[in-house]
């Protein structure tokens, strides 16, 4: 098992503490020179041929086979390719046809706004009276009953970390005969992750956060393996055709997850992504978490104690949270903007929150404590004021 941090692995700008990785995490130092192999070795000397000497046509199973490892998927379970909203869009289309008779999405209120709103845009256009209900997250339990036809979450909440009990909600959902999908955003190389023992249908998540793919890195979609060759795609695309070079008029789903597949894989973003993955040779996700409750708990008691006009706006019990902390104050976005002028990166969730992501792989007690100081001076001396930090990008 190796130690952690594994800082040599990535490229740490100097002098930045980077505390969202929960939103975008940093450059693998193997990542971009396998772009530059692939870009200009690959497609610069290979050409058209790449797709065969190369096999990148193979790369969405054999990079999926790679992420399904972080989420306890056996084999062949877990393809990549298209956006997080694409993976969601094909999950709930499918789990609504394996309940024909149902038709009730349940959410929560907490959950990711592109979630819900691939859910309303298909329930808009399948026209069959379906509806969309998002009770407060706290009552997702007591909403499962068996009028549900998919219950549709996120498993730790992107606002405030708040984490959700993946077992029991699924048990629910379950014995409800309901559909269970798991958006994994925020869980897949944040901590331990095992869609096998929860039995769900469906999961999804992206890889440009904790698994460090890169801006618009591809997302993963797993099916359960017994019920993978009996799921009908809504979205029949080319290349989840069984056999795509037939070049057929008619669709016939390729088997397994492969179905699930849509358009050409995009082969530069999966050759970082595949290379980035290499950052976890030798890390467990059992440590990982571990040195992420440590990390975590330690800069709540810090800002708590230095920075008294700071509300934790995450759960206080660790086991309640994923692996970021948040914050609120009215002036959240001047504050964050202050942070990252002085070398401490975070991010702002509207309205009011502080949103502080914990990657052990790259992040130690030191920089922890450096960025509660640093906190901790902006609020006593007011510079969060000042009008530069006011301005609002077009990305907060």
């Amino acid at each position: 098992m190796t130690d952690l941090p594994v800082k040599d692995r990535f490229h740490l700008p100097e002098g930045v503490i980077y505390l969202d990785g929960n939103s975008l995490g940093v450059l693998p130092k193997g990542a971009a020179r396998r772009a530059v192999e692939v870009i200009e070795g690959d497609w610069g000397q290979e050409l058209i041929r790449a797709w065969n000497s190369r096999d990148w046509m193979d790369l969405p199973r054999r990079v999926g086979d790679r992420v399904g490892r972080l989420i306890g998927a056996p084999e062949g379970s877990v393809t990549m390719g298209d956006t997080l909203s694409v993976k969601v869009f094909q999950a709930l289309s499918a789990a609504l046809e394996m309940r024909p008779d149902r038709r009730v999405i349940l959410s929560d209120a907490g959950n990711f706004p592109s979630d819900l709103y691939m859910a309303d845009g298909l329930v808009r256009h399948l026209g069959r009276d379906h509806e969309v209900r998002t009770p407060a997250p706290e009552d997702v339990l007591g909403a499962i009953d068996d009028g549900v036809a998919v219950v549709m979450l996120t498993e730790v909440d992107y606002r405030t970390g708040r984490r959700h009990d993946v077992s029991a909600i699924s048990r629910a959902a379950h014995d409800a005969g309901a559909v269970m999908i798991w958006d994994l955003a925020h869980s897949a190389g944040a901590l331990p992750v095992d869609v096998v023992a929860c039995r769900c249908e469906f999961a999804v998540g992206c890889t440009y956060k904790y698994l460090n793919g890169g801006p618009g890195a591809p997302a993963f979609i797993y099916v359960r393996p017994d019920l993978a060759d009996s799921i009908d795609p809504v979205l029949q695309g080319w290349l989840g055709h069984a056999a795509p070079f037939e070049m057929a008029r008619d669709y016939r789903p390729a088997p397994g997850v492969e179905r699930m597949r849509v358009g050409t894989p995009p082969v530069i973003q999966l050759a970082v992504l595949d290379a980035a993955l290499d950052a976890w040779e030798g890390v467990t996700l059992k440590a990982l978490r571990a040195a992420s409750v440590a990390l975590s708990e330690r800069f709540i008691a810090e800002v708590e104690a230095r920075c008294p006009s700071l509300t934790l706006a995450s759960p206080r019990a660790a086991e309640a949270r994923g692996s970021q902390v948040s914050f609120a104050h009215p002036e959240g976005y001047a504050i964050m903007q202050a942070l990252i002028a002085r070398g401490v990166i975070g991010d702002f969730r509207a309205p009011d929150i502080l949103r502080f992501g914990f990657t052990p792989l790259y992040l130690d007690e030191a920089d922890v404590l450096r960025a509660a100081e640093v906190l901790e001076e902006i609020m006593a001396t007011d510079a969060w004021q000042a009008p530069e930090y006011r301005v609002r990008g077009r990305v907060t």
